[in-house]
């Protein structure tokens, strides 16, 4: 026994070695890339390093065109003071819009949510962005996402009809009935509509085809 450990010992030094030895290897700056990539959800280390070394092949001037499009990403982009999506200008092109109608909302958690509604050319009215769902269980209440505007925009306006698109998950199912109560409350009587049959429980909304999108929308009911 006392030999095994000994080998055991031995092998968790080696191993311990080999894993410094190979960090030393790598030049630092492609040591900081793999690291930064790792960050992001969805990479894995693995994933990480291939990453750095596929950029490694590519010519100069597509790696600093790659580096000024992320430079650019929060310096040249604003929040729309209206339904606080992402665009280069304030209001956005949606809200600005003369054509779409104002007295239709649609809610929906994420602005990947809007591209995937705006891919089916079925929706002519405008939208609200949360910015996430109420998950207690990653301290997200509320007051951490975009209701309390979305609530101000409702109140004293022409609005006939919020249609609710948050995704068909626990928490946006909870956000849904939380919008729902708020909205109540405010003395707002617009029409509350929740998305209807197509969209699998669990699914996320930008992942969803153009036919199941336009499905649901179609499908919607009084929630």
């Amino acid at each position: 026994m006392d030999f095994l450990a000994g080998l055991s010992r031995i092998s968790q030094t080696n191993f311990i070695f080999l894993i410094e030895w190979y960090v030393m290897k790598i030049a630092r700056p492609i040591a900081a890339l793999i690291e930064s990539f790792q960050k992001l959800p969805g990479i894995g280390p693995k994933s990480a390093q291939r990453l750095t070394y596929y950029l490694l092949h590519v010519p100069q001037t597509q790696l600093d065109d790659f580096a000024e499009s992320i430079s650019r990403l929060k310096k040249d982009t604003v929040l729309c003071s209206v339904c606080k999506n992402v665009s280069e200008t304030d209001p956005c092109p949606i809200c600005s819009d003369p054509s779409r109608d104002k007295t239709q909302i649609m809610v929906v958690e994420e602005p990947l949510d809007i591209l995937a509604f705006e891919k089916t050319g079925r929706f002519k009215g405008v939208y609200h962005v949360l910015h996430g769902a109420i998950n207690p269980l990653e301290n997200i209440g509320p007051d951490e996402i975009y209701i309390d505007p979305l609530i101000d925009r409702v109140k004293g306006s022409k609005v006939k009809e919020i249609i609710i698109a948050t995704n068909p998950t626990m928490e946006g199912e909870a956000t849904a009935m939380y919008l729902k109560k708020q909205l109540t409350a405010a003395n707002s009587h617009p029409r509350v509509t929740r998305l209807g049959m197509g969209i699998p429980t669990g699914a996320d909304l930008e992942y969803a085809d153009e036919v199941t999108l336009t499905q649901a929308l179609e499908g919607r009911r009084e929630l």
